[in-house]
């Protein structure tokens, strides 16, 4: 893991012994040698995976849904997204949509039993005269309908993470994406820290963190591994895990798709590590065994689900929910009841 950390405990047993340690109170940090994860079988890690996503999350898996509230033009020079005006792709480009699309999509995630529902939003933070329109968004849709709602708009402040929770938003989303080592390969316009920073004041604040980030952008296994630490130290409640998709125009272009063994190791050791957190998949599910089947078997316990606000969505959203009913998994939101 870290450089200064010389002394590091060998974890000496097999996965699905330091499984029912977990179950029973042992945590893993830093100081554990977490080298186990990369060479122990893998059936037996997602086995004990599992076993430990039973005991901390039981059945109910965790389905939220976006829209993309503002498109484009981004000034982070992120080296996996479309949205970034560094890369050179042909992604939409708008402004804050009109509360009367949110609230469309909105309402038909909620007929379709979606837990929660999230605006999404390009740029380093929402600012200004469209930070007020997603705020009377969301006072909106909170009146009006039963879904939990959720934010991901950059680098807000206190304050405005103290706005949004009152105007009903229980859950607020910003990726690590990737390693503190790492992060410097993949952004340089904002910093790791900041990150985290972030992640703090959504804790202070009360709310429901989710961070998360993406796999198989050319970072090592240590790099995951670190990740997967980090989020535990914060107390992040939700992490999203994506599998990069590389998208023409974007400086990781050429990169080759992740393995599914890859994906599910990496699923399986962030339930570890983070046995109480929500587990959620994310972009990539297209490279997995019938959408993800395999990585539900494997710790992960949420997904990001549906195509925003699109027939599409719908259709996304009634099939996750078969596969997962089919596992004999509980899809039905609290508010539903």
């Amino acid at each position: 893991m870290r450089e200064e950390i010389q002394d590091t405990k060998e974890i000496k047993m097999d996965p699905i012994t330091l499984a029912q340690e977990i179950i029973d109170g042992r945590r893993i940090t830093r100081d554990d040698d977490l080298s186990f994860f990369l060479t122990c079988d893998l059936d037996e890690l997602c086995k004990g995976a599992d076993m430990i996503r039973e005991k901390f999350i039981g059945d109910k898996v965790d389905l939220c849904s976006i829209i993309n509230g503002r498109s484009g033009k981004c000034p982070e020079d992120c080296k996996y997204c479309a949205q970034s005006a560094h890369n050179h792709t042909n992604c939409e480009v708008y402004d804050f949509l009109p509360e009367e699309k949110i609230l469309e999509a909105c309402r038909m995630n909620e007929r379709e039993g979606v837990d929660r529902f999230s605006i999404v939003t390009a740029g380093k933070a929402l600012t200004g005269e469209e930070f007020d329109k997603a705020i009377h968004a969301y006072e909106t849709m909170k009146r009006e309908c039963k879904i939990d709602l959720c934010a991901s708009m950059g680098f807000l402040s206190a304050e405005q993470l103290h706005r949004l929770h009152e105007a009903g938003v229980s859950s607020y989303h910003h990726n690590i994406e990737t390693s503190k080592r790492n992060f410097p390969n993949i952004c340089t316009t904002h910093t790791y820290d900041m990150k985290i920073e972030t992640l703090k004041k959504v804790k202070a604040e009360g709310m429901y963190a989710c961070s998360g980030g993406i796999i198989g952008m050319g970072e090592t296994w240590e790099d995951r591994l670190d990740m997967a630490v980090s989020l535990a130290e914060v107390g992040v409640d939700s992490i999203p895990l994506n599998a990069l998709m590389p998208i023409a125009g974007t400086p990781l272009e050429g990169l080759e798709h992740i393995s599914e063994p890859d994906i599910l190791r990496t699923v399986s050791f962030f339930r570890y590590i983070n046995p109480k957190a929500d587990i959620r998949l994310g972009a990539g599910r297209a490279l997995l065994t019938n959408d993800g089947e395999l990585a539900f078997k494997s710790g992960a316990s949420a997904t990001i689900t549906g195509n925003m606000l699109t027939t599409v969505a719908c259709a996304t959203i009634r099939s996750d929910k078969e596969m997962l009913e089919g596992m004999g998994r509980n899809v039905t939101p609290e508010y539903m009841k």
